[in-house]
């Protein structure tokens, strides 16, 4: 918590995963982000962030992107500034999906895929595909405000079937 009852004022979700196979298409993994209204947080999503995109208000960005896996440490990052972001919304639903140009690619078929999320240095949470194997997408990470206004994080692996522009539209649902 980022001081007394405050909740969590900035946090970041971080994917990796290792370049495919030699002779392999390269396996594309991006993190979505979906804003949802305070008094409709299962509706649809206020705005969803993505690859390309970042929040109108500049409180959620992707500061790293791959497209193959290449490179040290963690592939995509995408950070979140709580402290910033209006009134008005009371969920934010982080997921994971494959991109599917190449034929269809599961979470499983993710070599050496991670999901991390961190406030600052404390690390909340950490978490391999291995649940959500057979799924072309899912999600990661929820924050939600609570009663006092303040976020708080949940642990939120859920597997999807879907395309990446089907998944933003959908994760944010609530679970069957």
């Amino acid at each position: 918590m980022s001081g007394a009852n405050k909740g969590i004022a900035r946090a970041e979700v971080a994917v990796r995963w290792d370049p495919s196979p030699s002779g392999s298409a390269p396996t594309d993994v991006d993190i979505v982000a979906g804003v949802y209204r305070k008094d409709d947080p299962f509706g649809a999503p206020v705005y969803v962030v993505h690859a390309g995109s970042r929040a109108p208000d500049g409180t959620i960005t992707l500061s790293r992107e791959s497209k193959t896996g290449q490179g040290f440490g963690f592939d995509e990052v995408m950070g979140f500034e709580f402290d910033r972001m209006s009134a008005d919304y009371g969920r934010v639903v982080v997921g994971v999906a494959v991109q599917q140009r190449d034929g269809r690619k599961t979470l499983g078929t993710v070599v050496g895929g991670k999901v991390r999320v961190a406030e600052g240095y404390t690390q909340l949470a950490e978490e391999t595909f291995a649940g959500v194997h057979d799924s072309t997408a899912a999600t990661v990470a929820e924050f939600a405000r609570d009663g006092s206004g303040a976020w708080a994080f949940a642990p939120a692996l859920r597997g999807f079937d879907a395309d990446p522009e089907t998944f933003a539209r959908v994760m944010g649902e609530r679970p069957a």
